[in-house]
């Protein structure tokens, strides 16, 4: 074929591909579905897909529910062996996606073929007592990568050589940590600070000691100048913590405290509202805990907060043989630990705009997005004793006709689709009882369970969902049946020559992410399976 009637076939080609993404486009903002980002619209260029929190890969046009089964590894990363979990879920943008590893590097790698393009070393940047390890998804912007890492610190890193351009400390508690994946808008990085203090009784939440004066940790939602990093404004969640008297062991106790924000915010640029969801108090009752928080993208002055759970002071101590005195929430042998850690959902109903989000309690609450009006709220996960795991953990999808929600250690966890409108249950399909008794997960009994920990991803006809026993799922959009699984709990040579092994896909912050016929999941998050010699690993999977 001559070349220019190749370059011909090849113009045609992508006219028709730009015609279809246009033609969804259109679909989905008649639906209700938020606008098109400024990237590329195969592109995931941060946590949430796009500003509303879709988590929906509108433009996939090659993965459909019918060959969704002949999906196949086309790439596997190998981390280094670390004691840390994955959980750094990619961004694909432009043929390229960036991702960190639990070995404090932070990688940059051909979407299509895992070749490396760069990787930027973390531990030089600015040493400190704990490792610099990326702790949440990037955003990728205006020739940026920006991200969060486990000691508090948010980089912004060149987007095509890896070079550090700035290395912002948001908070220096020793418990701080960003899981927080940042959002960019109007020149601007949103991103929230929760802490580890709350894990066990110990400054960095890696020991438990009785001796610590708990708790001093304040979340908070920073907006940093997207060019220099600088802090231009800051809400916090809770008043200063004051020494109000002693623990039983005589230690002083501070309140209140805690009410960390986890999860990515969503903006709202029409109205110019931030919208981001907090955790519960670690000492004291007070501030926004547990609250679905409104704020001007601008100034961060509150617009509205709707307070879901009332009373929720909740730590590691809640779980201790002998609790008392320290949870003052305790009754009947449970506490609560209740946090809204799930990224919210923009969305319009009836020419009405809401914003919903999932709820550790097991609720998916939707509010009025201008009021803090509540719309709906369904329960679709029964809390166990003393900590929310069997609620919704991480994020939900909404593809501009349904919400996805999955539950995680319910007993089995659940994937549902609900009415945006009203909340009413449209299918609901349990992760598969073999779950734990297939795979590789079979030799291990103790460990697995049948829980979704991931975030859920939907694109057009397909949902996208991970679970505990190591197997990755994608589950028919019409009615919830399963149309493919892959087991990950198996070895794996990476592109990058290190042996690894797939395990609990990822939960702590992310999901599935689907761009230009690829799917990227991280695989090896707690628990874990036991991987000698060996790392997590990120799989790529194509047609």
């Amino acid at each position: 074929m001559p070349i220019s009637e190749r370059a011909s076939k090849r113009a045609l080609g992508k006219r028709a591909v730009a015609l279809v993404a246009a033609v969804s486009s259109v679909v989905l903002l008649a639906a209700g579905a938020p606008a098109a980002s400024p990237h590329r619209s195969g592109d995931w260029a941060t946590w949430s897909k796009d500003a509303a929190g879709s988590r929906y890969a509108a433009a996939e046009w090659r993965i459909t529910p019918r060959n969704v089964h002949n999906l196949k590894v086309k790439w596997a990363f190998a981390f280094p062996e670390s004691s840390a979990p994955v959980r750094s879920q990619p961004a694909v943008v432009d043929g390229v996606a960036y991702f960190g590893g639990p070995d404090g590097r932070f990688y940059a790698r051909d979407a299509g073929t895992g070749a490396e393009r760069w990787t930027t070393d973390l531990s030089g940047v600015v040493p400190g007592a704990r490792p610099s390890i990326p702790w949440d998804s990037p955003s990728v912007s205006g020739g940026r990568v920006y991200f969060g890492d486990l000691r508090g610190f948010v980089y912004s890193l060149d987007q095509g050589t890896g070079r550090v351009v700035w290395a912002k400390q948001v908070d220096a508690h020793p418990a701080a940590t960003v899981t927080s994946s940042p959002i960019v808008h109007d020149g601007k990085v949103y991103v929230g600070t929760s802490s580890g203090e709350n894990a066990n009784n110990s400054p960095d939440g890696s020991t438990d000691d009785p001796n610590y004066p708990c708790c001093t940790f304040r979340g908070h939602v920073d907006a940093l100048d997207a060019r220099t990093g600088g802090l231009v404004w800051r809400h916090y969640t809770v008043p200063e913590p004051r020494a109000v008297g002693t623990w039983p062991s005589g230690a002083t106790r501070y309140e209140p405290s805690g009410a960390g924000v986890w999860s990515s915010p969503v903006v709202d640029p029409h109205s110019g509202t931030v919208y981001v969801g907090t955790g519960q108090n670690y000492t004291g009752s007070a501030g926004d805990f547990d609250t679905m928080l409104a704020l001007d993208h601008r100034t961060g002055a509150v617009k509205w907060r709707n307070q879901v759970t009332k009373a929720d002071t909740w730590r590691g101590l809640c779980n201790s043989p002998d609790p008392e005195g320290y949870c003052p929430g305790l009754k009947d042998g449970s506490a609560l630990d209740y946090d809204i850690g799930a990224t919210p959902n923009l969305f319009t109903v009836g020419g009405r705009r809401l914003v919903g989000v999932g709820q550790k309690l097991g609720v998916y609450h939707v509010f009025d997005a201008a009021t803090g009006e509540v719309v709906w709220r369904r329960q679709l996960g029964v809390p166990l004793p003393s900590g929310g795991i069997s609620g919704i953990q991480w994020g939900t999808s909404f593809d501009g006709r349904r919400l996805y929600i999955a539950t995680y250690f319910a007993d089995p966890g659940k994937l549902f689709a609900v009415d945006p409108a009203t909340g009413r249950v449209l299918w609901e399909t349990p992760n598969p009882a073999d779950g734990c008794t297939t795979g590789g997960a079979a030799a291990h009994p103790e460990i697995c369970s049948l829980g979704h920990g991931p975030a859920v991803t939907s694109s057009p006809g397909v949902v996208w969902e991970g679970s505990n026993d190591g197997k990755m799922r994608a589950y028919s959009a019409r009615d919830g049946r399963v149309l493919w699984t892959y087991d990950t709990v198996r070895d794996f040579t990476g592109v990058n020559g290190l042996p690894g092994r797939g395990g609990t896909i990822s939960g702590g912050g992310g999901g599935a992410v689907v761009a230009d016929g690829m799917v990227y999941v991280q695989a090896g998050y707690a628990p874990d399976y036991p991987n000698p010699g060996g790392g997590d690993v990120l799989l790529a999977f194509g047609l």
